[in-house]
């Protein structure tokens, strides 16, 4: 049997998150402590007590998610499942930094401070209503591909998530994803359903963020990690840390090639996917995409009591 530890992106936040494990286990509060004062504040208080509507701003989920995957995986090492029990690391967008983070490529206060950077980028890159992002169901990456590219016209559309074998999120100016939501359902989508997100991420209209990150990601070392990292914009695992910064700057205008990954990692053997922090998003989505995967979301104490059977 091979596993993979597998990060969440954004959307599976909720407040409260990690706040049992960081009562449980030291080594998870101690993330908490850490990531505050990376960013200078207490993000860990707005995670626990806050407001959702501000816990879900781009700049405060981003980091936000990484720490309590963090503080997870923090919790499994300190009962016995470690980064030695894991063949691959992948995460779904902000995820993959916390896969860099987990395999030891960057440190948790680079990681914090990062994703600060990235989702406030991301946020400033595009005024608010002029983007937009959907999720298509019942048509492959292929299908959704080319009507966006239709539906793009003057402006920009792209397929932006490639996440399992039925879902693809598109993204870009919202005039143009509405056109390509029309077209979908023509075409035989199931549903074309509009996102709730303050920016179009992970298409063109998001080349500020990319500069930015460019600029960001050349402050901070990156080393060797302890076990590949499957990476979005390739869906295979890469090793070479001189590689990691160029990839993580393309990730943010380039698609999330999710179920192409979760296929990477199942021709190599991975047989069973645990998921490391808040949610069970990709755990459904690994699901439909490799048959006969096992999986296990891992985001609070009982989840851990429960592999030690």
């Amino acid at each position: 049997m091979s596993r993979a530890f597998v990060f969440p992106g954004q959307g599976a936040q909720t407040i409260g998150m990690g706040k049992a494990l960081a009562e449980a286990y030291p080594a998870a509060k101690a993330v908490f402590d850490e990531v505050d004062d990376a960013l200078g504040e207490p993000l860990s208080a707005l995670i626990w007590d806050g407001d959702i509507a501000e816990l879900t701003l781009t700049q405060n989920a981003q980091p936000a998610l990484m720490a309590t995957s963090i503080a997870a995986l923090r919790a499994l090492e300190a009962e016995g499942f470690g980064m030695d029990q894991c063949s691959f690391v992948a995460g779904h967008s902000l995820g993959e930094y916390s896969a860099l983070c987990a395999a030891g490529a960057l440190t948790l206060p680079d990681t914090a401070r990062l994703l600060r950077i990235r989702g406030r980028a991301m946020q400033e890159a595009v005024p608010v209503g002029l983007g937009a992002m959907a999720a298509i169901l019942g048509l492959d990456f292929e299908a959704v591909a080319a009507l966006a590219a239709e539906a793009a016209g003057d402006e920009v559309c792209q397929a932006a998530n490639d996440n399992d074998p039925a879902q693809v999120v598109i993204s870009g100016h919202k005039a143009a994803v509405e056109r390509a939501m029309g077209l979908a359902k023509e075409r035989g989508a199931k549903r074309a359903l509009p996102l709730p997100v303050s920016a179009p991420f992970h298409c063109a209209l998001m080349q500020p963020a990319a500069a930015v990150m460019s600029e960001a990601l050349a402050a901070v070392v990156i080393s060797k990690p302890v076990c590949p990292v499957v990476v979005n914009v390739r869906a295979e695992a890469i090793e070479e840390p001189g590689r990691f910064r160029d990839l993580l700057i393309a990730q943010v205008t380039g698609a999330v090639r999710w179920r192409e990954s979760v296929q990477w990692m199942e021709r190599a053997g991975v047989t069973e996917y645990w998921e490391i922090g808040a949610g069970k998003a990709l755990s459904g989505m690994i699901k439909r995409i490799a048959s006969g995967a096992e999986t296990k979301a891992i985001g609070a104490p009982a989840d851990i009591a429960a592999l030690k059977g």
